[in-house]
């Protein structure tokens, strides 16, 4: 995909008449909507209250919004890499609870002189890449319960596939040094690196642009840069109904919802030895 044409894509007006729904409808269909115009803080907040409850967590302002930029005081420090100017690995934001937000809204302020772009990967693509090789057994063991544990002591063991009733799935992923894995996915972790880097599309925002995706289906990164980039982020779950997951890529074949629900056992007796 050329660059911009992620943003173009996916790009709704939230000025126009009806737009919430707009938003809702497109966040079922796709999972990400970009938009623009939200130029400074203020509009950014009543923009996020728009469309979520705004969850505060340990790095936001006490009006629940992120600041975004480098802090020379995180560098090197494990679960602050958003915090630095460095490089940002795939990941699905505050994957250490038990229950992430659902939505994420990120928009620029200041771009960076260079570097910083945002690099958003489909987990629908991933999944689909996942599960044509080896007849789906990475998948498989992907979708084992509690082979995976993300973030500190106050983490959270879960897996990297979790399946849904009614056929949907959601991914939640890390690399960093606080994600920790289960010898029986970790033969895997090769091709579920490189299905998450091959899918990346790069974004480079500019004032006032901005993007809100679903955190079950959508994967964020960045870019390493240079000079003084602020962007504001919010976290939080949709004030209108939002189905579980995704539905699979069509091209590619379901993994069975039983045989995940037959790991449950399995899933329990790994996670003994995850932290080993």
């Amino acid at each position: 995909m050329r660059p911009g044409d992620l943003f173009a894509a996916h790009f709704l007006d939230h000025e126009a008449p009806g737009a919430p729904a707009q938003f809702a409808e497109q966040l079922r269909e796709s999972g990400l909507v970009t938009l623009a115009g939200l130029i400074t803080r203020e509009a950014v907040l009543s923009f996020a209250s728009r469309v979520m409850t705004v969850s505060a967590h340990r790095d936001s302002d006490p009006d629940g919004l992120t600041t975004i930029r480098d802090s020379p005081r995180h560098a090197g420090r494990p679960g602050f890499a958003g915090l630095s100017n460095g490089q940002l690995d795939p990941h699905t934001e505050r994957s250490g609870l038990p229950n992430p937000p659902r939505l994420m809204l990120l928009v620029c302020s200041q771009p960076a002189g260079r570097g910083g772009e945002c690099l958003l990967t489909d987990g629908r693509r991933v999944h689909a890449d996942l599960l044509n090789q080896g007849g789906g057994q990475a998948v498989d063991a992907l979708a084992r319960p509690r082979t995976a544990y993300f973030g500190g002591g106050d983490g959270h063991a879960s897996q990297v596939v979790s399946s849904h009733r009614d056929g949907r799935v959601s991914i939640r992923l890390r690399f960093d040094a606080l994600a920790r894995w289960s010898p029986i996915v970790q033969p895997h972790l090769p091709a579920l690196r490189a299905a998450a880097l091959d899918h990346q599309q790069s974004l480079r925002l500019e004032p006032g642009q901005g993007y809100l995706l679903d955190n079950q289906r959508w994967l964020h990164a960045r870019t390493a840069f240079i000079g003084d980039r602020l962007h504001w982020r919010a976290l939080g779950n949709p004030h209108f109904n939002l189905r579980q997951g995704f539905a699979p890529a069509a091209e590619a074949p379901q993994s069975p919802a039983g045989r995940c629900a037959d790991h449950a056992v399995v899933g329990r007796k790994l996670s003994l030895n995850l932290l080993k």
